[in-house]
């Protein structure tokens, strides 16, 4: 019977702890593992930016933190003064919501906040300037599409309307070209 009872007790001191063990901490999930918090992940890395001219605007790197559940940009333009157009983002899926967001600040003071989702092979993200046009009344709409192309690089494109999105015109367009490792 003794030996009976030592086998028990080393039995149960190897054997893995069941869910039902109150001294046993639940399973959390995986935050931002889901499918929708990968599906900006086309725009992460070293790149190279070029106007629709084939002119170098800037260079961006976008790199994942925070566990896998934010985007963050780091955009620099080479502008004059150097510096001076500069900007950085913060993009995520936002499980509560069901979109995305992102929250761009530059070296001018500027912020924009956008919000969308991903459809037909894009990132759409919207939103609008905070203050209306003393003249017209009207708050200018901001749109940014990402769309990933078949050669691995990627196009961004900046729309911006003054009159409550009937009219859109281009506020900036990229091509984003995965720089070459050293």
């Amino acid at each position: 019977m003794r030996s009976a009872n030592l086998l028990l007790v080393l039995l149960m001191s190897t054997t893995p702890a069941s869910a039902d063990d109150p001294k046993t901490p639940p399973t959390r999930p995986v935050p931002c593992s889901a499918a929708e918090h990968r599906q900006f992940d086309f725009w992460l890395g070293e790149w190279q930016v070029f106007d629709p001219a084939g002119k170098s605007v800037g260079q961006s790197r976008i790199e994942s933190v925070l566990n896998g559940c934010v985007l963050a940009e780091h955009w620099t333009s080479g502008g004059n003064p150097p510096g001076a157009g500069d900007g950085k983002s913060f993009n995520l899926y936002n499980a509560q919501t069901g979109q995305w967001e992102q929250f761009w600040v530059d070296a001018q003071g500027t912020r924009l906040v956008l919000n969308g989702n991903f459809a037909a092979g894009s990132m759409v993200l919207s939103g609008q300037q905070p203050k209306p046009d003393a003249k017209t009344g009207i708050a200018q709409r901001e749109r940014i599409t990402w769309t990933p192309n078949a050669d691995g690089s990627v196009r961004q494109l900046w729309e911006s309307s003054v009159d409550d999105g009937k009219t859109w015109t281009i506020a900036f367009d990229g091509q984003y070209r995965r720089k070459a490792k050293p």
